[in-house]
């Protein structure tokens, strides 16, 4: 009996089952004790196994119960406790377990070995954790040694960058002054030269008079000393211009500046999660490249832009032979039909799809607009010696050093220049396309930023512009592009 008895006790408590249940690897245990095992797992990684033969479950078994395991449990209870409580004589020989029907004796061995288990959980538990806590203290450590680097090695880049450009400004500042030192006191004594030139004039003039006022012989005769003085040519002009001599500091600072006013803005503000399009501050232009004192300051909103609004109407003599002009010169159309033949004209675009306008800017700030009819096209501004005659994409806007553009197309905005694209970040999706640009040029400033429909800035390119720029569209076959400033309204 007593064997028996083992074969219905739970592998957990050890006891006689309780609503016993069998799970998938066999084994039986009463509904509680696995439940509170389980339980005690879920915590740790959602593993589920049997706590007699260590299998494990993908998911957590849903318990039901041993009908016929719960049966003999519950008969050979019943006769168990009868067995133990009632002699022959009918006396009570032992005082079992109320709870489970043993005897206290049994009852209270069974109960110490499974303190004794609990006790051996805990201190792994404790243990565990104890390690993780040091595992912990390591990582914070770790942690506030890597971030005071980072910390240490940002403040350091910075510290090096201010310090440098410090230096350079002050290098090229004495650059300056010693130039202007320079030319100023040339200059000067031309100046001072010119003066005393006039001195010895006026003297010679009045020498003239005073001869006139002779007689006649004297005159004759004194005439013949009266002299006209013959002076080299002194140039007037002062050049002042260090364009060419500082076209490498201009462009490494246009490098430079938009490095840090866009690339390192941009990266910074992912970094902190910042959401650009929040404020409509944050749109505004940044037009602090290669400075001119005498360059105004652009306002960053839209409505600001319509003081540099300027008019603009297409060039006839630089239209491909494809495009129509109408509406005053100010709108282009790409038409599919063969259109006529027009006259040869040294300033035609004879294999490119693509007009100039007849307005060029050389100084100032100045803004203008184009309506796309289609998302084909590229807009941007060129020097006047951009190529014309040739066959290939040479020739067009932005697929040269000469020139500047921005591409639309269904899929993507991109930036060219040089034949190098650049994707426009946060380029809109193909049905946002913009239909409406805007562009600014800030020739001083060395900037040609380019502005979708709501006024976000999609693009902006710094240089040190050397020649008049004139706004120039490629226009794809079946598209039109509108000036909306300027000429006659269609």
């Amino acid at each position: 009996m007593e064997s028996q008895n083992h074969n219905l006790d739970c592998g957990i408590c050890y006891e006689l089952f309780k609503n016993p249940c069998t799970i998938q690897c066999g084994h039986s245990f009463c509904q509680d004790c696995i439940t509170s095992h389980w339980d005690s797992q879920q915590g740790r990684g959602q593993i589920f196994d049997c706590p007699f033969c260590k299998t494990e479950f993908e998911s957590r078994p849903v318990l039901s119960r041993n009908v016929n395991l719960y049966k003999l449990a519950s008969s050979w209870g019943q006769s168990g406790r009868e067995a133990r409580t009632v002699g022959e004589d009918g006396a009570r020989e032992e005082e079992l377990c109320e709870r489970h029907g043993n005897m206290l004796e049994e009852e209270r061995q069974s109960q110490e070995q499974i303190l004794q288990r609990k006790e051996k959980e805990i201190e792994r538990i404790i243990s565990e954790t104890e390690k993780n806590i040091q595992d912990l203290s390591e990582n914070i450590a770790q942690a506030n040694v890597t971030l005071q680097q980072t910390s240490t090695w940002v403040s350091a880049k910075f510290g090096s960058l201010l310090k440098a450009l410090v230096e350079k400004q002050e290098a090229t500042e004495k650059f300056l002054e010693e130039q202007r030192r320079d030319t100023i006191t040339e200059a000067e004594l031309r100046l001072k030269e010119m003066e005393e030139r006039v001195q010895k004039l006026r003297e010679n003039k009045k020498q003239a008079c005073k001869v006139q006022e002779l007689t006649d012989t004297e005159l004759i005769r004194e005439s013949m000393l009266v002299k006209v003085p013959e002076f080299q040519a002194v140039p007037t002009e002062v050049n002042c211009s260090l364009q060419e001599r500082l076209n490498g500091v201009t462009e490494v600072l246009s490098r430079v500046s938009k490095l840090l006013l866009e690339d390192l803005e941009r990266a910074l503000g992912a970094a902190l999660g910042v959401d650009k399009e929040a404020s409509p501050q944050d749109k505004r232009p940044i037009l602090a490249v290669v400075p001119s004192p005498a360059a105004p300051f652009a306002p960053g909103l839209r409505e600001g832009l319509d003081g540099y609004r300027c008019s603009l109407t297409f060039d006839p003599r630089t239209a491909n032979g494809h495009l129509s002009l109408s509406c005053g010169n100010t709108r282009a159309e790409h038409l599919s039909s063969g259109p006529p033949v027009p006259p040869a004209d040294q300033a035609r675009f004879d294999h490119t799809w693509q007009v100039l306008c007849l307005q060029g800017f050389s100084r100032g700030v100045h803004y203008w607009e184009l309506e796309v009819s289609k998302p084909w096209a590229y807009i941007g501004v060129t020097y006047e010696s951009i190529p014309r005659k040739e066959k290939g994409k040479r020739c067009m806007v932005g697929m040269n050093e000469l020139s500047w553009s921005l591409q639309l197309d269904e899929r993507q905005l991109s930036a060219w220049h040089g034949g190098r694209q650049e994707q426009v970040s946060a380029s809109p999706p193909p049905a946002a396309q913009p239909s409406r640009v805007g562009v600014l040029l800030d020739y001083e400033a060395g900037m040609l930023s380019f502005y979708g429909p709501d006024g976000s800035r999609l693009h902006a390119f710094h240089c040190a512009f050397t020649h008049t720029l004139y706004p120039a569209c490629w226009i794809g076959e079946g598209v039109s592009v509108t000036l909306s400033a300027g000429g006659e309204d269609c």
